[in-house]
């Protein structure tokens, strides 16, 4: 799924973890909020997530991984297997046109509605838009600088901004 609305970013280094999410809406070609909050703490601020795609979508995403959350006792993977699982299986969910990062202490994840909850090798995550820039830059601050995570994810947030036209630098950073 190429969704083409927003930047979304996750970096894990030394030892902590950020998502990043610019706070631009687009319609079309026009501009129609600055300042949109895409990421957002859930279970206990132990998870962190952030997504791309349609704003009721992913509304209905968050409280669908929070539940799971909940049922799951914090589990993210297992919570993130289970909406998985739900978002394909399901005939609502399955029109859902998004796609969500999840972070807690320990994982990673990225999820779509196809079925998808990866984890990457690199600990650098991106989707929307601007993510491959974002992601590009994120990884060579990872490899060639001693910035720390949130540093590395502003900053890498900040390229995608100058590059792709669906992301601002209204950056917003959760970290854990």
């Amino acid at each position: 799924m190429n969704i083409r609305s927003t930047t979304i970013l996750s970096v894990r280094h030394k030892g902590s973890v950020v998502i990043g999410g610019d706070g631009q809406v687009s319609l079309g070609n026009t501009v129609i909020k600055h300042n949109a909050k895409k990421v957002r703490k859930l279970y206990r601020d132990q998870v962190v997530t952030g997504f791309a795609g349609a704003t009721a979508d992913a509304f209905t995403l968050f409280d669908r991984l929070e539940q799971k959350l909940d049922q799951y006792n914090g589990n993210l993977m297992r919570s993130s297997v289970e909406l998985a699982r739900d978002w394909r299986s399901d005939k609502i969910l399955r029109r859902l046109e998004a796609m969500m990062i999840a972070v807690d202490k320990d994982h990673s994840l990225l999820l779509s509605g196809t079925g998808d909850v990866i984890e990457p090798d690199t600990g650098v995550i991106a989707i929307g838009s601007g993510g491959p820039f974002a992601q590009a830059a994120a990884l060579a601050l990872v490899q060639k600088s001693d910035l720390e995570a949130e540093e590395i994810c502003r900053t890498a947030m900040e390229i995608a901004g100058s590059i792709c036209v669906y992301t601002n630098h209204s950056i917003v950073l959760e970290s854990l």
